[in-house]
């Protein structure tokens, strides 16, 4: 075909002509984009990380070698003992209540559901150091306790004031306090299910407890875990109350202590507080590998474990120094 006249055609204008192939996508290096404010930031935060270990580390105040000292004294094992104890009874029993009242906060009886609310309504909004102070006075209240017709003969009774121990009122008034906000994070959870979960087994004609045990709370108990185990660190962190009710747990020891060795109130708080540190660290391992068993089949894959981060991170890092080297 023929070029029109005037049409010509300049050999500035024609793309240049090269012999050799340009490189393969593939084998092309790829810059990533740059962020400054990221790096700036992080530098920040290493500074001021750096300054705070290094006051915490060369301030004399804070005693070390008085930390140490008193970190695994017998005084502070056996009110580490009494914290653990109390926790784990009032955080099994504040469950336990929670699931009962809000089970009652969705059932179809309108007694039920008004009783449920009073009592999540009540201990919500009452302190906790309240509810441990009335229940270490209550055998001024109620000294004997029966059990019987209302305004009529009593089957038995007993003695409140031989069977409420320090411990026992610790536990009690606890587990009273965190079955309100239980019985919230597990009605919250049950809300979560999808709806055509319940259809579905009402379709199959499952009875309701087994639709319940076997299709409801599995299912809700991806919800309820993180909720909870936020309630539990709170109740670890709230047994230091019980000190007002005379019981010696792990900060009634180091308050006591202190009374006693006045130079060393610092070291016993760092001691508390380090210990603290542990439990609610061990508590979110647990919950981690305890919200991994609950995400089977909810999720494509099942989040890293930490040892896994760890393994992927090197092997990121390998991979990145070849590529380096082989340009």
């Amino acid at each position: 075909m023929s070029e029109p006249p005037g049409a010509a055609v300049s050999l500035a204008e024609a793309p240049p002509v090269t012999d050799t192939p340009s490189r393969p996508l593939a084998a092309q290096r790829v810059l990533p984009l740059r962020r400054p404010g990221r790096w700036i930031a992080t530098a920040v935060v290493l500074v001021l990380a750096a300054q705070f270990v290094h006051g915490l580390v060369t301030n004399p105040f804070y005693q070390w070698d008085r930390f140490g000292y008193w970190f695994l004294r017998p005084t502070i094992l056996d009110g580490l003992l009494v914290t653990l104890e109390v926790t784990a009874y009032s955080a099994v029993l504040g469950l336990l209540g929670g699931i009962l009242l809000a089970l009652a906060r969705l059932s179809r009886s309108p007694v039920l559901r008004a009783v449920s609310w009073i009592y999540v309504w009540a201990f919500r909004s009452i302190p906790l150091i309240v509810v441990l102070l009335f229940l270490y006075n209550f055998s001024a209240l109620y000294r004997r306790l029966s059990v019987g017709v209302p305004f009529g003969p009593a089957f038995f009774s007993f003695d409140e004031s031989k069977l409420a121990t320090d411990i026992v009122i610790a536990v009690v008034g606890i587990s009273l306090h965190e079955s309100a906000y239980a019985a919230e994070v597990v009605r919250g959870g049950i809300l979560s299910v999808d709806q055509g979960q319940h259809e579905a087994a009402a379709a199959l004609g499952l009875p309701k407890g087994y639709q319940f045990k076997r299709i409801v709370f599995p299912q809700a108990l991806r919800s309820i875990i993180p909720n909870y185990v936020n309630q539990l660190i709170g109740l670890i962190k709230g047994t230091s109350l019980v000190f007002y009710v005379s019981l010696l747990d792990l900060f009634g020891a180091a308050q006591s202590m202190g009374s006693t060795y006045p130079g060393d109130i610092v070291p016993l708080l760092m001691v508390a507080t380090v210990w603290y540190l542990i439990l609610t660290s061990v508590v979110s391992v647990v919950q981690f590998y305890v919200e991994r068993y609950y995400a089977r089949g909810a999720t494509r894959s099942l989040p890293p474990t930490p040892l896994q981060k760890l393994r992927t991170a090197f092997t990121d890092l390998g991979a990145r120094v070849r590529r380096e080297a082989a340009v």
